[in-house]
């Protein structure tokens, strides 16, 4: 038996499966690492492109010295008239330099045109920069917060504020994502599964965290619990939302998909509203606020890199999950894995199929949570409800309740 959430007045069901409890406790997260806050640029001259979304109109435009080729900024907002949603986000954040660049530090030049790209589409000189939010204090135990592909850490949104009554959170984008770094394929990051995980290891080890409670949401959890398997001593708990866990969750949707074909892949990977909108809303059943979708539309309207990050990492899940789904399957059920792990489950999830997730959690004796009103985005649809079900998993943890 599952335990089962609703909103807004949650009733609980729960496996009752042995954990396996850590023996040390959680300490909290120097905040030192994080550098000061970098304004996003402003367009100034408004150029007459529009886009149609939901019934209503958004507005992009480009500045004179585009740079790439590929840049366009704005939105409704775009007139100046106080700061936009995205701006919001921004300023909540800080940026934090972790993992060395490789490659041979020439300009990165587009894939398409072979013309060079702006100074938002090229790799940092030594450290590549992760956009983090963070919220609470650090004095109490720290959470990290790690988004799904595509998506970023500003779908921790309605998360963070119930976790930081009394834990330190950080949510971070992934290098390709958001706000963070968006290097172009072999210009210094090449997407690939292992580089993510290797990257993973840089960022906390820069954040300075001892002990940590990892949570991440679907296609990256394979890579997460990767790290975890060479870390246990540093994590209390991991917390998989949606997670791809049987053979059937390797093959990718077609919503993603496309994006690793060639050439039209390439091109619809430009387009802000297939790589965001169309992405979040076909996993499930969540209802986008324009103010929202104009979030997860900026690094798309603002650069290009987006987009040929979004087209390496695709064609990189295509060609490697499956052997990691396999290697986390293995890794999850082995004896010698001692982290307190839950698995979470919106069962309106259109991506992945709940066939299997039920045996797994049996076989591997993992807590299941079932979240029946929400998709594959479980943050997205329950935001609040998520938040609450992660302080109490590690509550119970750092008491010892079964």
């Amino acid at each position: 038996m599952a335990l089962h959430i609703s909103s807004p007045s949650p009733s609980f069901q729960s496996h009752n499966f042995p954990h396996r409890l850590p023996t040390s406790s959680p300490s909290s997260l120097s905040p030192g690492s994080l550098r000061s806050r970098t304004p996003i640029p402003r367009i100034k001259k408004p150029l007459g492109f529009s886009c149609r979304s939901s019934n209503e109109d958004y507005y992009i435009y480009a500045p004179e010295d585009i740079g790439d080729g590929f840049s366009f900024s704005g939105g409704k907002y775009a007139d100046g008239d106080g700061d936009s949603p995205a701006d919001e986000w921004f300023k909540q954040g800080k940026y934090v330099k972790a993992h060395p660049v490789s490659g041979t530090g020439e300009k990165a030049k587009d894939p398409i045109f072979g013309l060079a790209m702006g100074g938002s589409s090229q790799a940092s000189v030594d450290l590549f920069r992760w956009f983090c939010v963070e919220s609470g204090s650090p004095d109490n135990p720290p959470i990290i917060l790690i988004h799904g592909f595509p998506s970023q850490a500003y779908s921790y949104r309605k998360v963070l504020p119930v976790l930081a009554k009394n834990y330190f959170v950080i949510a971070f984008d992934w290098i390709g994502f958001g706000f963070s770094d968006k290097p172009l394929a072999k210009n210094g990051f090449d997407y690939t599964l292992d580089e993510y995980v290797s990257s993973l290891e840089s960022l906390i080890d820069q954040l300075g965290i001892s002990k940590v409670s990892l949570v991440v949401q679907g296609y990256f959890a394979p890579v997460v619990v990767k790290y975890a398997s060479s870390h246990q001593e540093k994590i209390n708990d991991l917390i998989l939302l949606n997670p791809p866990i049987t053979a059937k969750h390797a093959n990718l949707p077609s919503t993603l998909s496309i994006f690793s074909n060639f050439l039209l892949g390439e091109i619809f990977s430009q387009d802000p509203l297939r790589a965001s909108d169309k992405a979040l809303k076909s996993a499930g059943p969540y209802k986008m606020k324009e103010a929202d979708a104009m979030v997860y539309r900026r690094p798309y309207l603002i650069s290009g890199s987006s987009g040929f990050a979004l087209n390496a990492i695709s064609r990189s899940m295509k060609k490697e999950l499956k052997n990691y789904i396999e290697e986390m399957k293995t890794t999850l059920m082995d004896d010698t894995w001692k982290v307190q792990t839950t698995v979470c489950w919106g069962q309106r999830d259109r991506w992945l199929s709940y066939d299997g997730v039920v045996d797994f959690c049996n076989d591997s004796k993992h807590r299941l949570v079932e979240l029946p009103r929400a998709g594959h985005h479980v943050q997205e649809d329950s935001g609040e409800e998520v938040g609450q079900l992660i302080a109490g998993i590690i509550r119970k943890r750092s008491f010892g309740i079964a």
